[in-house]
């Protein structure tokens, strides 16, 4: 009881003694007047001489660094020893299964060592995903590349010559007679001049007039026309006829009758320049001829036009 004595009284003057460092020599000494005098009278005067000399400012405050230190390092060395290694520092790999210092460690345990690592907080659920951004501005244009090698030669092409044409115009003529009264059987009736602007267009002709046949007997007539002479050939003649059977007796077999009719049609072929056409009156083939007349008491016209293909 009496060392602990000393040892709690140490403690209260070594508090003074830190708290108060520059306290005069005269002080000190009255100090431990007073710590003697508190000390129970059974202590002993070896105890007394113990504290007096512990009970320097030196001394004192070597004393205090070691109280000081001891519970620190006993709770470093605790704590050392409480920290877990990296289950992964030890891990046998290979030959180093024989070695002293060589650990194996499970799936659970590592499993437990993170656990206690980094807590056992569960994942939160995924956030909302954020809007698109503004798009980028463009980029600096790019440096031109390497021309490129010539290709091969090609073949030689066809030469065409090109056409430039004009646009078409209407291109048309009209030859009309008042009472024309041609009664011929055989022969030219009537004729207009055309002048063609193209080779490769058409000629559209129309007659139109009275016509009339007479006889006796059966008889036919034939009206056509003519280009510079010749009937059409493209594709074939443009023609009109009229065939009169054998009157009976109780009937006069003379009868007159004119009737206005028209001959009309197309002809291609028919080359550019001046062309003279003209409307003929003749025969049917194996048929006799009749009393025939054009144009009686009326208008008769001739219309020709240029019309392209």
């Amino acid at each position: 009881m009496g060392m602990f004595s000393a040892f709690f009284l140490r403690v209260r003057f070594l508090q003074v003694d830190w708290l108060l460092p520059s306290r005069p020599a005269h002080l000190w000494t009255e100090t431990l007047a007073g710590v003697e005098d508190q000390l129970s009278p059974q202590v002993s005067q070896r105890e007394r001489t113990v504290v007096s000399c512990m009970m320097s400012p030196l001394v004192a405050r070597l004393l205090l660094l070691v109280c000081l230190a001891l519970p620190l390092y006993g709770v470093e060395k605790v704590r050392n020893r409480g920290y877990r290694k990296d289950p992964d520092a030890d891990k046998c790999t290979g030959n180093d299964a024989e070695k002293p210092n060589c650990t194996r460690h499970s799936g659970e345990g590592r499993s437990t060592y993170l656990n206690n690592m980094y807590g056992t907080c569960m994942q939160g659920p995924a956030g909302t995903p954020g809007r698109e951004g503004n798009p980028g501005t463009n980029g600096i244009p790019g440096t031109p590349g390497i021309p490129g090698r010539d290709g091969l030669k090609g073949e030689k092409g066809e030469c065409i010559n090109e056409i430039f044409e004009e646009p078409w115009r209407p291109n048309y003529k009209q030859c009309a007679w008042n009472s024309l009264n041609y009664g011929i059987d055989l022969g030219k009736v009537a004729d207009c001049t055309f002048t063609k602007l193209r080779s490769d267009s058409a000629l559209r002709v129309l007659f139109s007039g009275s016509l009339r046949l007479k006889c006796k007997n059966a008889c036919c007539q034939r009206w056509y026309f003519t280009f510079n002479g010749a009937e059409c050939t493209g594709p074939l003649p443009i023609e009109s006829i009229i065939y009169l059977d054998q009157g009976s007796p109780e009937l006069n077999s003379t009868i007159n009758i004119h009737r206005t009719s028209s001959v009309e049609g197309l002809c291609e072929g028919v080359k550019a320049g001046l062309v003279d056409v003209a409307v003929w009156v003749g025969t049917c083939a194996d048929y006799p001829r009749g009393d025939a007349s054009t144009g009686w008491n009326s208008v008769s016209r001739i219309i020709i036009e240029e019309l392209p293909k």
